[in-house]
């Protein structure tokens, strides 16, 4: 069974693409945001203690078949050198950031399922989104180089 990574920035599709493979080859389907961040939390945007990231990084990684996705990658290295394809979702900006905005309009009317953003945090990820595009896309590329037999770019 097939173990695939899904790297992206925000709004890339990233979750989309992973439900879809999910639903249709039957194995799970992991966010790397649920890792990342503490949902128990009274409060939006606690960071998870990284020593229990890892650890719950590494029972998925124990799995025969898995989708992961995220835009995280600094600690994702095993999951890049474990996986069998790692899709790479770049889109146009104008789209990237209409799905942002689209997406906490949706949460916020409770038609979507998500994390509890506020404006404040909307804005800060927008902010965070247009780095990535310069800083973390250019970096995340680098260390794909070395696994260029299975990247799909999309």
């Amino acid at each position: 069974m097939p173990k695939i990574h899904i790297i992206g920035g925000p709004g890339s599709g990233k979750t989309t693409l992973a439900e879809k493979l999910s639903e249709e080859i039957g194995i799970p389907h992991y966010d790397l945001d649920d890792l990342q961040w503490d949902n128990s939390s009274d409060h939006y945007g606690v960071r998870r203690d990284p020593d229990e990231r890892a650890k719950l990084l590494d029972a998925i990684l124990q799995n025969e078949d898995w989708i992961i996705e995220g835009v995280y990658y600094a600690w994702c290295e095993k999951c890049f050198a474990d996986a069998d394809k790692i899709y790479l979702l770049h889109v146009p900006r104008r789209v990237w950031r209409r799905r942002i905005i689209h997406r906490f309009f949706r949460r916020k009317l409770g038609i979507e399922k998500g994390k509890r953003e506020t404006v404040k945090s909307l804005f800060a990820l927008l902010k965070w989104a247009d780095r990535f595009e310069t800083k973390n896309l250019p970096e995340i590329k680098k260390i794909l180089e070395k696994y260029q037999e299975k990247v799909v770019k999309g």
